[in-house]
């Protein structure tokens, strides 16, 4: 493969290479803030039912817990596949 075809190809990928970007920045952008709104409408629940306010936060803290294992995973799976390379 020569270096003008690897070029042109790299220079045709770019557009696609940039959508799937800004798309996976906005994801985790929107699950950060999807997470801390579902968080403390999960705590409000909690506490209108008579929950201690550190209770009802203790038991939120799964949502975040479970966000962290999502993008590290993610993560992970990102760096998997640029050593395989």
């Amino acid at each position: 493969m020569s270096a003008a075809s690897t070029v042109a190809d790299l220079i045709k990928g770019s557009p696609y290479l940039a959508r799937a970007s800004l798309s996976l920045l906005c994801t985790y952008l929107t699950l950060g803030r999807r997470v801390r709104k579902a968080r403390r409408a999960f705590e409000r629940q909690l506490m209108i039912a008579g929950m201690s306010k550190e209770d009802a936060e203790r038991l939120s803290a799964c949502f975040e817990e479970l966000k962290n294992n999502v993008t590290g995973t993610l993560r992970q799976g990102m760096a998997f596949g640029q050593r395989r390379r």
